[in-house]
């Protein structure tokens, strides 16, 4: 039976020509030749009949396809007298290893010499299968090499492609790829495609000399685009696409930490200025550098929080943000925090009047402090950012902290009864925030969260307004005095009768019933509201949706109780994570509200109990009082508070009676002024709560619905410019115009930019940007950006292309085209698309 591998090959042959000649040089395959049948082709043997055969061929049969066999080697030309009919028919067969490997993958026999060249490659069949599935009729022997080279590789027929997965080896160490290559000879054509390429010419050509060229190049060309760069700006783009793919981001890496070293990129920098680095990326060092620079910078007070907030924007775009991300927004709530310091008036004519401002503007310091701590923590820097912790520490307690209570304590020390009308007091939360829903025959959850104070509600209101069709609105309120949670949570209960127990449990009495625990709570609020439920926010959350939606439909009033914040700083073990229980607080009561009005509750009241002191570092001496309360006797004692009848007068201390306080009973309460804490065994003295300080006793109250309607769109982006639409060197610069300022409804738009041919080919590096201004300026709302054309932009000199936004669809690996301008290449023909 003949060999399949001779029967399609010959069956391929005769596709294209009507005669073939076999001659059989090693007389090993006259048992195949006899056995052949091939539909529509007349075999004949060479055996001395050469003139009768031709006679046959030209003469008797013109239209018919003959296989002319000859056992052993084709004859001299000199004697062969079927020269001119061999000559004139194309291609003879063959029948050795490579002819066969030709017939496998359907082949002409002109790719003959190439695969005798890199036979090696061909000797597996499955590289040789490989190879097959990526053939396509037409392909030239430079592409065919091309396509040998991404299988020896394990990747796409795309020179990027195929040196991304080889530098992915060298990063690992693994030279197996790069010696099949070697061993396919492929080694010089892959040399030669990367001079094409990138400009890479060497004595010494390899990986790691061309990786080393490629740092160097593309570092030289950033912090001067004047130099005369060793390779092309296809380079440039290359490394782009590298060190921003996914799938090879770790071999970037190593590389890069190789060839920092070998470049001593760590003392080049030192002699550079930092402003100079803040659109590269292509070594961590350069962050390390920007970071040591941004710190000192605002240690120094030598920059602006605005200006320090713009290079952090451009970071954001760095190969490395993601891993300096807690150092950089660290440093920028610090200048904000410094900045917002220096233009801050701390006066104030009375309590309603304090409240007031530290509602719209003072709980700002509160809040870039939290974060600033927040982010320090979750940096782990403490070396890098020690300087600076210390600064903001003593800014926060001394120049806010301390000076805002002060002059808050003598509004305190004034008044007779704990009120500050208008402002809200928490005791009539019901009446005032809960019972307008009941009269209108709605209903309402009213979600109070533990130690939840002012600026964390003012950003949960900020991110709940910005998810799609819900609004909400926020209101101080003043909590009771002390400001602790026995007392705090009982007065969000229907009240008629308020007091604390007199005792030494620190228990509070809602109607002469006990407030204590969700269980009383419960009672409490039936007894006002018959159709009532109470329950924990982590069972709620563990409702499934029918559970839930009947919870909601059966009762007119749910409260739901969450403690996070207060659980995890009133531990002293704990205290100090109290900002991330924050951060976790926030996004566990998003989802809260989100599971509540997917559940059909409409009307939601977010509130709390108290709101609470933190200052990271450990109090000094001076932080304690120095005195310790009196009286008969000191019933309960707290670090801000304590209770007890008789209470001696004390300069150290305010002390209020109940009836002061709005309470009744005899029980009195005395108070540290401003920020003192009095000492107490075994707790923390960083977090605390119970006295009457702004952040203490301003509590917020959010109301939120939903809407039935869209609410949220994306802020509009221009390209307002490029100078001439005619693009006539290597690269592109354009201007790009958010439109708006982001606010809370106006939300960012992230787009990615790229040159492109009207076919929808990529000729230039591509930018990830994003577009989150909330600048009123609207010179302070434009990003400039500069586009690198590569070599693919020769094929369409003289031709339009377009530059594209495009913007992904949600939740898909896809993008759709948001905006695009048209511009005209026109490079001269010496243009070599340098740097």
């Amino acid at each position: 039976m003949t060999n399949p591998k001779i029967t399609q090959a010959l069956s391929s042959l005769f596709t294209k020509q009507r005669i073939v000649f076999w001659y059989d040089t090693r007389q090993e395959f006259r048992a195949d030749f006899e056995t052949l049948e091939l539909p529509g082709v007349e075999k004949i043997e060479l055996l001395n009949n050469a003139f009768g055969v031709k006679y046959r061929l030209l003469r008797e049969h013109p239209d018919q396809q003959f296989l002319l066999y000859r056992e052993g080697a084709e004859p001299p030309a000199l004697q062969n007298w079927l020269l001119d009919v061999q000559l004139a028919s194309g291609h003879g067969f063959r029948t050795d290893q490579v002819a066969l490997w030709l017939a496998e993958l359907e082949l002409g026999p002109d790719f003959y010499p190439l695969l005798e060249a890199h036979s090696a490659f061909f000797e597996s069949g499955k590289r040789r299968e490989a190879l097959r599935k990526l053939l396509g009729s037409g392909d030239s022997h430079n592409l065919l090499r091309r396509k040998m080279l991404a299988v020896a590789a394990g990747s796409e027929p795309r020179l990027d492609a195929i040196l991304e997965t080889l530098l992915g080896d060298l990063a690992r160490g693994d030279e197996a790829r790069i010696k099949l290559i070697e061993r396919s000879t492929l080694t010089a054509y892959l040399w030669e495609q990367m001079k094409r390429a990138y400009g890479y010419t060497s004595e010494q050509p390899g990986l790691h000399d061309f990786v080393i060229e490629l740092f160097k190049t593309c570092f030289q060309s950033g912090i001067d685009p004047t130099c005369k760069a060793s390779l092309s700006a296809e380079a440039l783009v290359f490394l782009k696409r590298w060190k921003d793919s996914r799938s090879h981001a770790q071999g970037f890496e190593v590389l890069s930490e190789q060839c920092a070293a070998v470049l001593q990129i760590e003392d080049k920098l030192q002699t550079l200025d930092y402003r100079r680095l803040m659109t590269l990326d292509y070594f961590e060092l350069i962050d390390r550098k920007i970071l040591s620079e941004l710190v000192r910078a605002v240690l120094a007070r030598t920059t602006t929080a605005q200006d320090l907030q713009q290079w952090v924007r451009q970071r954001r775009q760095s190969h490395w943000f993601d891993r300096f991300e807690d150092i950089y927004l660290a440093v920028e709530h610090a200048a904000q925090f410094i900045q917002l310091l220096d233009v801050t008036q701390l006066e104030m004519d009375s309590l309603a009047d304090g409240v007031r401002k530290y509602a719209k503007n003072w709980y700002q310091l509160d809040q870039r402090y939290r974060k600033f701590v927040f982010h320090l923590r979750e940096s782990g820097q403490a070396s890098l950012l020690g300087e600076l912790s210390t600064l903001i520490d003593n800014l926060y307690s001394n120049n806010f902290l301390t000076r805002l209570n002060d002059r808050w304590q003598q509004h305190v020390d004034a008044v007779q009864h704990w009120e500050a009308a208008p402002v809200l007091l928490q005791r009539h939360f019901f009446t005032r925030c809960v019972q307008p829903f009941l009269e209108r025959r709605g209903k309402v959850c009213v979600i109070i969260s533990d130690a939840f104070r002012y600026e964390i509600g003012e950003e949960l209101q900020s991110l709940i307004r910005q998810e799609d069709r819900f609004e909400a609105e926020l209101e101080p309120a003043l909590s009771m005095l002390p400001s602790y949670t026995q007392l705090g949570m009982a007065a969000l209960l229907p009240n008629a009768d308020l007091q604390l127990a007199d005792n030494e449990s620190g228990d509070a009495m809602v109607n002469g019933q006990s407030a204590k625990g969700s269980t009383n709570r419960g009672k409490i609020l039936a007894n006002a509201v018959p159709a009532s439920a109470v329950v924990l926010a982590k069972d709620l959350m563990n409702m499934d949706r029918d559970t839930s939606r009947v919870l909601l439909r059966d009762h007119e009033v749910v409260y739901i109780y969450h403690n996070l914040i207060d659980k995890t700083g009133d531990t002293r073990d704990t205290e100090e994570r109290v900002f991330a229980a924050v951060e976790e607080t926030l996004d566990e009561l998003l989802r809260l509200v989100k599971k509540l009005t997917n559940a059909n509750a409409s009307n939601l009241l977010v509130t709390s109990d108290h709101g609470f002191l933190y200052q990271n570092h450990p109090l000094e001496e001076s932080g304690f009082l120095s005195s310790e309360p009196e009286g008969e006797p000191v019933l309960y004692h707290d670090r801000r508070f304590v209770l007890g009848h008789g209470l001696r007068d004390n300069a150290s201390f305010k002390t209020f009676t109940s009836a002061q306080l709005g309470l009744a009973g005899t029980m009195e309460a005395q108070f540290p002024k401003s920020i003192h804490r009095l000492r107490l065994q075994g707790s923390g003295s960083r977090f605390v709560h119970g006295g009457a300080t702004l952040q203490e006793v301003v509590i917020p109250v959010i109301r939120i619905n939903k809407k039935r309607q869209s609410d949220v769109g994306r802020v509009e982006v221009e390209i307002i410019g490029a100078g001439s639409k005619t693009i006539t060197t290597g690269q592109l610069a354009v201007v790009l115009y958010q439109t708006d300022a982001v606010t809370e409804k106006l939300q960012p738009r992230r787009l990615r930019a790229g040159l492109f041919t009207l076919q929808g080919e990529l000729i230039s590096d591509q930018h990830e940007l994003l577009f989150d201004f909330s600048a009123t300026h609207p010179r302070e709302r434009e990003l400039p950006v500069r586009f690198i054309l590569s070599r693919k932009a020769d094929s369409v000199n003289n031709q339009e292309v377009e530059l594209r936004l495009e913007e992904r669809v949600e939740g898909t690996s896809h993008f759709t085209t948001y905006k695009t301008a048209r511009h005209t290449i026109r490079l001269s023909l010496s243009s070599e698309f340098d740097f």
